[in-house]
């Protein structure tokens, strides 16, 4: 028995055989020398090299501020060796990772990835090491196993921070809905901000970007203490938190105040100018009311298109809800007015607006011009015809529905997509029946206007031209074929392949035994034909007719083929003799028929015509005795 060495390892890109040298003897007999070789095929064989299978392992640094569950290692095995890089491929064979160790905040997944923690590495200032024990295993039951050093090193992006952990804030009362009260700000990339508490603030807001700090209605004499949290958005768990305290004084110049304190109008794009939207009453502390001054304040299409009115909002120019100008804005404008008091100092209130502007379906549909198409007689089923491309000048542009009146059917043989308005053909096409087709095509708008149920339409005439295509009976060279063949035992035996052209487009053409095989000792598949075997004793000739054809056409136009088939069996050996016989085979004469046209009258017919000329020429008869005797 010869078994492989216990410490021996294979390889067959290094040495292919090996050859023993085997001796054996008995005693008192000679001794035997035979030899042995060993051949060494290559195989799959999943081998770990290094450094992942190295006693140290492979090392991947990364920094701790990576993202949470970010891939960080992959091991990709190869044929005849394994190799672990840390890159990100997918794996070319089906295999099992295991972990070995679990002491780990790191992830191993099934396909061999290595992945950070689900909730990040600890922003430490020192370097974090972890270790990997991983083991790999194919389906044929082949493993191997390495290690993974993962070194996480300190972030060199800086930290969320707060330059003042608490601060305080006084504002007098009197200011109005979303006026800024002030404004916080962290150091770090990406810091966003938000209220920790309390959870639900009511007299304050806070803008997550910048961080300024809003008034959500007009402030009194009040106190309150709020918790800002700044975080990396990217790593959340990179955060700061500050305590700000905002007390809200009061005063004896107390602003005006107004109602609404905000504003927020739908109106449709059809408003007239000079409509109000909204009328202030405000009031002044100091009883001077008719010392209020109203100004608008905000960007430039809303003071261009608005206008105060002593405390009236009024519409200064229309509001086209389909130009691109609305639509740039969102089809809404923002704005503030601003109510001033007299006196020293000046005391004024804000008083927010938002204008929201609503579509209104003015416009009718527009049918295309010399909507006029030209199809050929063959087009297939589905085939597109054209597009009939009507316009809607309503936003959003061209919104339209496409419908067919009437809808497809015999006498329409033609259907419309409802979203692009292609008409496609869905029947049968014959240009002798219909020369032309005149269709009627319903243009529908859609999402024109608030209300779902006002829409406009109109009907286009789309006129379709029938292109015909002569339709040719197939062609076969030559019409007439004499073949002579041996009959074998066994499978079927191919006789002849026909030649034949069909139409010009390349239609497939179909082919069929219309006579002849009576029997059933041919086949046709395709234009290849087949002789089945049989038991034939006798010479036989055979006379098929096979009719080949083209498209789907009505009437259908097809050739005729005939094959003149001759089928000897085949002979069977006999035992020699001295005696020599020799056997004619009687050949069976070819019938040629061919059919001529003839008329054949009825009987009744024929006594008639034998009568009337028996009559006819007794008449002459006497016609001609009469004369003589005169």
């Amino acid at each position: 028995q010869v078994t492989l060495h216990a410490g021996a390892e294979l390889d067959a890109r290094r040495v292919k055989q090996y050859t023993l040298t085997l001796w054996a003897s008995c005693p008192g007999e000679d001794e035997v020398e035979e030899r042995l070789f060993v051949w060494v095929m290559a195989g799959q064989v999943l081998r770990c090299d290094a450094p992942f299978a190295s006693a140290g392992g492979d090392v991947v640094q990364v920094l701790a501020d990576v993202a949470p569950r970010t891939p960080l290692y992959v091991v990709l095995p190869q044929p005849l060796g394994g190799l672990t890089v840390p890159t990100l491929l997918p794996l070319p064979v089906s295999l099992q990772f295991r972990l070995r160790n679990q002491d780990t905040p790191l992830v191993l997944t099934r396909q061999g990835l290595v992945l950070a923690p689900a909730d990040g590495f600890n922003p430490s200032k020192d370097t974090q090491t972890f270790r990997l024990e991983i083991e790999v295993m194919d389906r044929h039951g082949h493993s191997c196993s390495g290690t993974v050093r993962v070194e996480v090193l300190p972030s060199r992006r800086p930290r969320v921070t707060f330059l003042e952990p608490q601060r305080a804030v006084m504002v007098p009362e009197g200011i109005g809905p979303l006026e800024v009260v002030t404004q916080v700000h962290a150091s770090g990339d990406n810091v966003r901000y938000a209220i920790l508490a309390p959870t639900a603030p009511t007299l304050f807001t806070i803008d997550e970007v910048t961080g300024e700090i809003r008034s959500t209605c007009q402030l009194e004499v009040a106190h309150a203490r709020l918790l800002i949290r700044a975080y990396n958005a990217l790593h959340p768990t990179d955060h700061a938190t500050t305590m700000l305290n905002i007390t809200v004084q009061g005063t004896g110049l107390r602003a005006p105040s107004c109602v609404p304190a905000l504003s927020m109008s739908q109106v449709p794009e059809t408003v007239s100018p000079g409509s109000t939207l909204v009328t202030l009453r405000c009031t002044d502390p100091t009883g001077a009311n008719g010392s209020l001054h109203y100004a608008l304040e905000g960007p430039p299409a809303s003071r261009s298109r608005f206008c105060m009115e002593g405390p009236r909002l009024q519409v200064n120019t229309t509001l086209d809800y389909d130009s691109e100008a609305v639509a740039a804005v969102g089809f809404q404008f923002t704005a503030t007015i601003v109510v001033t008091a007299g006196g020293q100092p000046p005391r004024s209130t804000h008083v927010p607006v938002l204008v929201m502007v609503t579509p209104v379906n003015e416009f009718t549909p527009v049918c295309p011009s010399g909507a006029t198409f030209t199809v050929p007689e063959t087009a297939a089923f589905g085939s597109t015809v054209g597009r009939v491309a009507g316009t809607d000048r309503d936003y959003p542009l061209d919104s339209l529905e496409y419908s067919l009146e009437g809808g497809p059917g015999p006498t329409q043989p033609f259907s419309i997509d409802t979203c692009t308005g292609e008409i496609r053909v869905v029947g049968p096409l014959d240009s002798q029946r219909h020369k032309s087709y005149r269709l009627t095509v319903r243009l529908t708008d859609t999402r024109n206007d608030l209300d779902p149920a006002k829409r406009r339409s109109c009907l286009c005439d789309v006129a379709v031209h029938l292109q015909a295509v002569p339709d040719q009976a197939p062609v076969c060279t030559p019409e007439v074929q004499e073949l002579r063949i041996v009959a074998r035992s066994g499978g079927r035996q191919p006789v002849t392949r026909l030649a034949c052209q069909g139409s010009p487009d390349g239609a497939v053409l179909a082919y069929a035994i219309a006579g002849g095989n009576e029997d059933g000792r041919f086949q046709l598949e395709g234009n290849t034909l087949f002789y089945l075997p049989s038991d034939l004793a006798e010479p036989r000739t055979f006379v098929l007719l096979v009719e080949v054809w083209g498209g789907p056409g009505v009437p259908r136009r097809s050739t005729m083929v005939a094959l003149v088939v001759h089928v000897t069996p085949r002979s069977t050996p006999v035992p020699p003799s001295t005696t020599t016989r020799r056997t004619t085979l009687r050949k069976e004469p070819l019938v040629v028929t061919r059919t001529e046209a003839a008329w054949h009258p009825p009987a009744w017919f024929v006594a008639v015509l034998t009568v009337s000329g028996a009559l006819l020429l007794a008449t002459l008869g006497c016609v001609a005795r009469s004369l003589l005797c005169r």
